[in-house]
């Protein structure tokens, strides 16, 4: 099974998708203004006490205020704020808690207002990002995650991971996290952390300790709204959770990020830099040259096809996700109905596990599978389900089929679910049902193009353009392409693209801004 990442940045942000074994698996866009990422941690100020819903109100520089419950104080609340004010009044200049006396923990049943004061400071951490009317969602159970551990400051205590079942590795992971971890620092070890010697984990782990101390420098000097600590960006934090021997391949479209990447590569695990490759095709974008953005299109639609006939439909609404599983022209295939159902419904399973990554669902799942009379037969799609599940990042919860067919799933939804529209608008009516004659799209080309060249005086202009016009310009030896250069004495770049329409084309200058010009 091999594992690959691409990643196409562009001056909006950054797409990546990762691919297993060819197929698209998990699909992110990170815009490269957005902030309020899942991990970041802020210095908010309280503005509102809600006694009835035992939460707080807290300003973080969002337009809403971010919402933060008692439940996501964590128990060493006190031990937190006092430091905090500490370092802000510059009684404090270092983020060691060696010397620090830690206050004593808060009661589970407690109330907010008899912990938290109107306007105080408080440095609180992202644990959802804003999603459709709601702000973010905060703790103050500060955690920085590394690859192998997580370093959790004011807590003494060493956490393994459950997934990590073997005794031996348990008690040696424990022994050896007590004896490197600092003083009032607590450690949660990862399940990836297995088999690992002293040596890695204990850089790992002073990695963490650099990135705390780091924002406890900017701290000092902070201003209520300001981001103390940042998450790293999507692709490394993928990196960092998933990266093993099955990753080969890395393709990154932008010198800035190919740099980044492959520093950060390199302090987690120097072996693997070699698969990292920067894509520089003017020619063909480095999404289509995967076959990504067909992938897309097919994938993000309404219904999603299996591949023995049967379909998905996929519906959202406010409270939860329905997921309707229908056999279409698979029924002819099998012996009977039964054996029908549960073909369909082993193919279903594996690409509803996939979906929820790749759409990255959260919240109420309900599949309504194809009915099945057999006990056993239901049992066999739930351990499916549980299969195909297992290497999703996110914390999930699935029940057992009810008599009904319906299948339950619960998971855990930190940011805003990926939406893509597949159903393309003309581009030329702008859905109006009329446009002009289509046969004047390369008079309207030709026109802006002399025009660019001949009045602005641009040159190395590219036109970003659908792949039938790019077929037609690029066609034969003496090509229109080729008719330009001898025409303009400059050479023009065409670029095709499958997600433009027929009739949609765009010039490009040679910083890469796109020039404004007519359509037909």
């Amino acid at each position: 099974m091999s594992n690959e990442l691409v990643i196409s940045s562009t001056q909006k942000g950054d797409r990546i998708a990762l691919l297993q074994d060819k197929r698209l698996l998990e699909y992110h866009v990170e815009e490269s203004d957005s902030s309020f990422t899942v991990g970041d941690i802020y210095l908010g100020t309280v503005k509102k006490l809600v006694t009835g819903l035992n939460a707080a109100f807290v300003d973080i520089g969002y337009e809403k205020d971010a919402f933060l419950h008692y439940l996501d104080l964590g128990s060493n609340i006190n031990s937190l704020n006092k430091f905090t004010k500490d370092v802000i009044a510059k009684r404090v200049n270092t983020g060691k808690l060696n010397n620090f006396k830690l206050e004593p923990e808060i009661d589970k049943l407690g109330k907010i207002d008899k912990v938290l004061n109107k306007n105080a400071p408080i440095l609180v951490q992202v644990v959802k990002e804003p999603i459709s009317t709601k702000g973010p969602r905060l703790s103050c159970d500060i955690s920085i995650a590394g690859r192998y551990l997580v370093l959790v400051p004011f807590a003494n205590t060493v956490n393994m991971s459950k997934k990590i079942t073997d005794k031996a590795e348990r008690t040696r992971l424990m022994r050896l996290m007590s004896s490197i971890k600092p003083q009032n620092f607590g450690v949660i070890v990862r399940t990836v952390a297995q088999g690992k010697d002293v040596e890695e984990l204990d850089r790992d782990l002073t990695n963490s300790l650099e990135k705390w101390e780091k924002g406890i420098a900017a701290l000092r000097d902070a201003k209520p709204r300001d981001r103390i600590i940042g998450e790293m960006n999507r692709a490394s934090s993928i990196l960092r959770d998933m990266l093993n021997e099955s990753f080969d391949s890395i393709t990154v479209d932008s010198r800035e990020m190919y740099d980044e990447i492959k520093t950060y590569i390199h302090t987690i695990a120097p072996e693997k830099e070699k698969i990292v490759k920067f894509y520089n095709n003017n020619k063909t974008k480095v999404f289509e040259q995967f076959g990504l953005e067909k992938q897309i299109k097919s994938l993000f639609g309404r219904s999603v096809s299996l591949p023995g006939g049967g379909y998905l439909i996929i519906e959202h609404t406010e409270a939860l996700h329905v997921i309707d599983v229908n056999s279409g022209n698979k029924s002819n295939s099998e012996e009977d109905q039964e054996a029908t159902a549960v073909s369909v419904n082993r193919e279903a399973a594996k690409e509803i596990a996939r979906q929820l990554r790749l759409r990255d669902m959260g919240g109420i799942i309900v599949v309504d599978f194809i009915d099945m009379k057999k006990p056993d037969n239901k049992k066999m799609i739930f351990d499916v389900m549980r299969e195909e599940m297992k290497t999703d990042r996110s914390k999930f919860t699935i029940l057992p089929l009810t008599k009904f067919g319906l299948m339950q799933i619960t998971r855990q939804r930190v940011r805003p679910e990926i939406n893509i529209v597949t159903k393309e608008v003309c581009p030329t009516c702008g859905g109006t049902g009329t446009i002009q004659a289509s046969i004047l799209i390369t008079d309207a080309i030709e026109q802006n193009l002399e025009y660019i060249l001949t009045r602005q005086n641009e040159r190395n202009v590219q036109i970003m353009m659908h792949p039938y016009l790019y077929a037609y310009y690029t066609a034969g030896w003496w090509s229109k392409q080729m008719q330009w250069f001898w025409k303009y004495k400059t050479w023009v770049t065409l670029i095709k693209d499958s997600s433009f329409g027929i009739n949609e084309f765009k010039f490009y200058n040679k910083q890469g801004e796109e020039i404004e010009v007519t359509t037909v």
